[in-house]
């Protein structure tokens, strides 16, 4: 039976690069994908484009690339990243130059467009496309003047394309996740676009793999049983062309692939189990099944897919005002009363200030700032707590404000400050709008373009 071998190279913009150096060098695989895009990382990529303009793309490309390409390129492992971020282009010439500095002749680098939607969002509006928030039907005139980015996220068909020009590095912007994966095992394979069951086993693929360790014990329900946390060996795949696949890791690394750390992975972010919907195929993770066949692998085999969406998700980020940040510590006794008495002061000075907040968030840490309303009391007198209080604010200084009150605790307020955490100059916020828009309106504008290093 015809196959392919399909590494994890990246989970997320900033993740270390040794797992992948141990990927190339011991995984065996012919493709490695580096997923580096969330929504959050659109709004960290989009500060940095507001800064320089040449900006956009993860930053950590580069430096990666410069040990990758020369293992990849011994190896014959093709590479497929997200992480041009909101500049594919940007980051491409990026990979370019590192190529060329390498002395890495005839290496093609493939850059994938079409996914910025910014400069057309008023001709897509015309052509009547709904942009209205997706969740909550909220008019998009609310933030229409307030817009920074606005991204669709694409299917596999374009880095299929990239593959099939003989690029061996293709280097796209807001991809969805487990199409980096599906792309090529729909290249070496031979899916047909409409082939749904195979194309929804390559998505449970690519979804098992996306997230570098979560796979293989990282995040993991039984983490105290995950030998070698410190050198995790991240997901690969052998995937069948009748749209089964194994999962395991590079021999010789950390971590464990079992039926529990793979189903975890497999359930994460996933709404409805039914109908996870992907650009290419609508997937049901109902008929899925496990098999763990011991030794680091488990058979995934079973998934069923339906015709895909007639409409591509996008995300548009809005400017969404200024946030305030301090934190300071108190001690036994009393620390949780004193903290509460210590928010109350500040909200009062606030009122007095005339800090104009549209959101004030008060977290007691140690007690309440990763459950919330959910956590339970304190069983006796706390030996320390951290209060922090953000507020959201319309504009910067009012946000700055926040730096203006705190210091008034340090002797004015309740005695026993058992540290002082800080406060955090005025960070500009972005908010997230999601929207559906029909395909045909964005696919016509991707392209495909390789260039070769001389």
């Amino acid at each position: 039976m015809t196959s392919v071998r399909i590494g994890a190279g990246q989970g997320f913009y900033g993740d270390v690069i040794t797992a992948a150096v141990d990927m190339a060098r011991l995984g065996g695989v012919r493709y490695m994908a580096f997923d580096a895009l969330a929504e959050l990382t659109l709004a960290i990529l989009q500060k940095d484009r507001q800064r320089d303009a040449h900006l956009g793309y993860a930053r950590d490309l580069p430096a990666a690339m410069r040990v990758l390409l020369p293992l990849c390129r011994q190896q014959g492992i093709r590479l497929i990243t997200n992480a041009g971020g909101l500049n594919p282009p940007g980051a491409a010439a990026q990979v370019v130059q590192v190529a060329r500095e390498l002395r890495l002749r005839g290496l093609r680098v493939a850059t994938v467009t079409g996914d910025d939607l910014l400069g057309r969002l008023d001709a897509l509006r015309a052509g009547g496309a709904d942009l209205r928030h997706a969740q909550t039907g909220a008019p998009f005139e609310a933030i229409a003047d307030r817009l920074v980015f606005a991204n669709a996220y694409l299917g596999a068909r374009p880095i299929v394309d990239a593959l099939a020009q003989g690029a061996h590095v293709v280097v796209a912007g807001r991809v969805a996740d487990s199409a980096l994966f599906l792309a090529p095992a729909v290249f070496e394979l031979g899916w047909a676009w409409d082939d749904w069951d195979r194309l929804a086993g390559g998505t449970v693929m690519g979804h098992l793999l996306e997230c570098s360790g979560q796979a293989t014990g990282g995040n993991f329900g039984g983490w105290q049983t995950v030998p070698d946390p410190w050198r995790l060996g991240y997901p690969l795949a052998e995937v069948y062309d009748d749209g089964r696949c194994v999962i395991s890791k590079p021999p010789g690394t950390g971590g464990l692939v079992t039926f529990d750390t793979v189903r975890e992975q497999l359930l994460y972010e996933v709404h409805d189990p039914a109908r996870y919907m992907a650009p290419d195929v609508v997937v049901d993770f109902t008929t899925v099944r496990l098999h763990d066949l011991g030794g680091d692998r488990v058979l995934v085999e079973g998934a069923t897919g339906r015709r895909r969406p007639d409409h591509l998700k996008a995300v548009l980020g809005y400017h969404a005002g200024w946030m305030g940040e301090g934190r300071i510590g108190y001690c036994w006794p009393d620390a949780l009363a004193k903290a509460r008495r210590a928010a109350q002061i500040l909200q009062h000075r606030f009122e007095m200030a005339g800090v104009r907040c549209e959101e004030v968030r008060v977290e007691y840490q140690g007690v309440d700032s990763l459950h919330g309303p959910l956590s339970p009391p304190p069983a006796d007198d706390l030996a320390e707590v951290y209060l922090r209080v953000a507020v959201r604010t319309r504009t910067q200084e009012d946000a700055a404000r926040v730096a203006r009150e705190l210091p008034y605790l340090g002797l004015n307020g309740p005695p026993g400050i058992g540290g002082y955490g800080g406060i955090t100059p005025p960070r500009e916020l972005l908010g997230l709008w999601p929207v559906l828009i029909p395909r045909g309106m964005v696919e016509p504008a991707i392209q495909v373009v390789v260039e070769e290093v001389g």
